[in-house]
Formats: C-alpha cells, structure tokens, sequence
C-alpha cells in the first residue's frame, strides 16, 4: 500500500468513523449512492466525457454494525505507537529495535504494556533486567493504542478536514 496516497476517510450513518479506504472504492460508493461525500477534497478523477470530484470524507447511508477493530501487535506499530523514540533515552530514528519490560525469561508476554521501543545501546545495556534493575526509568508507561490509533499510524498526517469527524486523541499523533 502507497502510504503518500490520498485516502478517504468513510463515516457509519451515525457519523462514527469506521476505516479509511482508497479513491476508487470511495467514488464508487458515491457513484452507487451507498455513501455521500460529506467533504470533497481537491482532486478529480477524468474520464473521457465528464470530472468526477474525490470526496475526502464520505458517510454510509446505512448504518454498519461492526466491533471495534484491535490494532495489530506487531514491531512497526510498536515503533509508531512510540513515536520511534527509544522509551529509554529519547533517541529518535528509524533503526529501533522492540524491548520486553519484563523479559521474557521472567514470564513477560507479548503484550503493548510490555514492549516499548529502544535503540540498540539501550536495549543492549538493560539486557535480562527490568528498567528498575537497569537503572533505566522508561520515558512513557507503555499502553495499548486508544480508538483509531490506526488513522494515526496509517497515516504520516490527519488532514485538517477530518478532524471534525474524529475524537480528539486520534486527530493528533500518537507520539507527543
């Protein structure tokens, strides 16, 4: 997936956000009058006879049961959710490797309140310990992302237009 691809963000009826999908699928529920482009964005897509506008923000007319989805446990979303910044001495890069709090030796689990982000020295230095053996505080309590972290991480930037549409936490970035 082009991550620098424009996306549209896709509201249930009841204007809660529920994913974000791609252009074509998005002017297909307009076209098919399933959704309605409730913010247009700049873009159009040509075809031979007419402009079609791509709406950035567009509302199921139907309601969609769904459960909340979980954002998936896995090392690159533990380094967006840390912002890739190692919990231990605030480094920021990109070549971050994933820290168990409580080591798994000693029963810890794969589990987002037990790994953080940490770049190589510190996760080499902290070794089998815990940060409190180590001697090393972690910058932020690790947690499971709140609701539509996924926009977040999806994302590189919310736009300003969607902002409305989602709760607080999720319109910023994660990492602070």
């Amino acid at each position: 997936m082009n991550l620098n691809a424009p996306r549209i963000l896709v509201l249930n009826a009841g204007y809660e956000p529920l994913g974000l999908t791609t252009i074509r699928r998005g002017v297909i529920l307009v076209q098919n009058e399933t959704a309605d482009a409730i913010i247009e964005s700049q873009h159009f897509l040509r075809t031979p006879s007419r402009r079609v506008p791509v709406p950035s923000v567009i509302r199921l007319r139907r309601m969609i049961r769904r459960p909340l989805g979980r954002l998936a446990l896995n090392r690159r979303n533990v380094l967006r959710r840390d912002g890739f910044t190692c919990q231990y001495c605030g480094k920021r890069s990109s070549h971050l490797t994933v820290d168990h709090v409580l080591p798994r030796s000693r029963g810890g689990r794969d589990a987002w309140e037990n790994l953080v982000a940490a770049c190589h020295a510190c996760n080499t230095r902290k070794g089998d310990r815990t940060p409190e053996e180590a001697g090393m505080p972690l910058l932020r309590k690790p947690s499971a992302p709140g609701y539509l972290a996924w926009i977040t991480f999806e994302l590189r930037e919310v736009p300003e237009e969607w902002v409305p549409f989602l709760p607080v936490t999720a319109s910023r970035v994660y990492a602070d």
